[in-house]
């Protein structure tokens, strides 16, 4: 089977959308011929990738705007301009390649937003869309709490959801859809009213066998000191204010809280900790390259994922992986990748008494030893049975196995003679 892919995002040794665009086209590689359209900004971590490690049915073809269009690319709103206007230079690429190699099915991968269209979707082949997320919204009463700022975020994400939802191709995309994947109820709902017949709830994320047996690597030798550890960007969505308010709140002794990650609301962040006078317990680590990170899990013992419109984190699998169980909302992707046997899911019901629930978590996390320890083992299972990319990624072949068994179906209905169809009626 030949696979035509598009992954805007797609490097190796990467988190978040870049590492979920790489090791999806990696592992059906690893069964189909797959050609990749991508940004030319990964070619180089991808090019040495495969010189290290060859995959001859893999094969990367790098797209991009002229050089002086690069200026789109400096802020959050005119990304998503950059990022529309490079699907029609995939589609007139991928309309020539189609021509030559003639694909068994288009796939978009990156970015995995149900809200952009992909005009991968035009194209005579059957069209597979997604991993989607982005239907998820932020608690109204959260986002009162939000400084200015940041509420002018949400109203613009909302705004923009919106006025994607008259795209016209948008809805083309959605209807030439043969199957779609979403990885959050929310999504689902949204994408099911864009018009997709055939949609799968299911976290497309994971990780590599080989780092989830890293990951637990000298387990046995964490320090003393009980560290809480909360990674991503450092922006009011992702709850890292209610992390340090919990954390605050819990009043633990000898315990740490460690940030990893950058943002706009960094200083916002920093002057709370010194604002709860738990400044000296609570480390901003900045951004760090994704081995360190992974190294980071390994010296910590719970992690604080308290986000309030995630789509399908990463970086809960990576910790559940290293053992640690994870605190986060009952709402958006980490409510379906953590369940009650490796974490604690809690109510977003308001700030104050969410708050108040994640500080009472910490406690019991950091005070039951024994109640930690089977959450730790729990987290490992629960990954190495659902989220390790090679099982993850059966899911997608699965569905182009049924895509290819329905043409098929298809084909020799059309070309079924009729004297063929009376014989078999009559024979029945």
């Amino acid at each position: 089977m030949k696979v035509l892919m598009s992954a805007y995002s797609c490097q190796p040794d990467r988190g978040s959308e870049p590492g979920l665009g790489w090791n999806i086209a990696c592992e059906v590689a690893r069964y189909h011929e797959v050609w990749v359209l991508t940004r030319r900004n990964n070619a180089r971590a991808i090019d040495e990738r495969l010189r290290r490690d060859p995959c001859p049915s893999l094969r990367c073809v790098y797209i991009d705007l002229p050089r002086w269009a690069l200026f789109w690319k400096r802020g959050q709103l005119s990304t998503q301009v950059y990022y529309y206007v490079w699907q029609f230079l995939v589609y007139f690429a991928a309309r020539r390649l189609q021509r030559q190699e003639r694909f068994d099915v288009v796939h978009h991968v990156t970015f995995a937003r149900y809200w952009s269209p992909s005009l991968l979707a035009l194209l005579p082949v059957p069209f597979v869309w997604g991993p989607l997320g982005g239907g998820e919204s932020a608690p109204r009463s959260f986002v009162r709490e939000f400084p200015a700022k940041a509420r002018v975020f949400e109203a613009g994400r909302d705004a923009a959801r919106a006025i994607a939802r008259c795209d016209p191709l948008l809805r083309l995309t959605a209807r030439r859809a043969a199957v779609a994947f979403a990885s959050t109820p929310d999504t689902c709902r949204r994408v099911e009213a864009l018009g997709v017949r055939n949609i799968r709830l299911r976290s497309i994320v994971a990780i590599g066998e080989d780092d989830l047996a890293a990951l637990q690597t000298d387990r046995a030798a964490q320090p003393a000191t009980f560290r809480f550890v909360s990674i991503g960007r450092l922006m009011y969505w992702k709850g890292v204010h209610l992390t340090i308010r919990a954390f605050a709140a819990a009043r633990l002794d000898n315990a740490e809280l460690w940030i990893v990650g950058d943002g706009p609301d960094r200083t916002s962040f920093e002057q709370l900790a010194r604002d709860l006078d738990v400044d000296a317990s609570v480390r901003f680590l900045g951004a760090l390259p994704h081995g360190s990170t992974l190294d980071i899990l390994r010296d910590c013992h719970v992690l604080l994922h308290p986000s309030l419109h995630d789509q399908a984190p990463t970086v809960c699998i990576e910790a559940m992986a290293a053992g640690l169980p994870v605190i986060c909302l009952d709402i958006g992707g980490p409510a379906v990748q953590v369940n009650d046997s490796c974490g604690i899911r809690v109510a977003a019901t308001d700030p104050a008494q969410t708050v108040s629930t994640i500080a009472t978590a910490m406690s019991s996390l950091r005070t039951d030893h024994e109640r930690r320890q089977r959450m730790s083992r729990a987290a490992v299972e629960r990954v190495a049975d659902a989220f390790v990319w090679p099982r993850t990624v059966a899911a997608i072949r699965d569905e182009y196995d049924g895509i290819a068994t329905s043409v098929a179906a298809a084909h020799v209905s059309r070309n079924a003679e009729p004297e063929d169809v009376a014989c078999k009626t009559s024979d029945d």
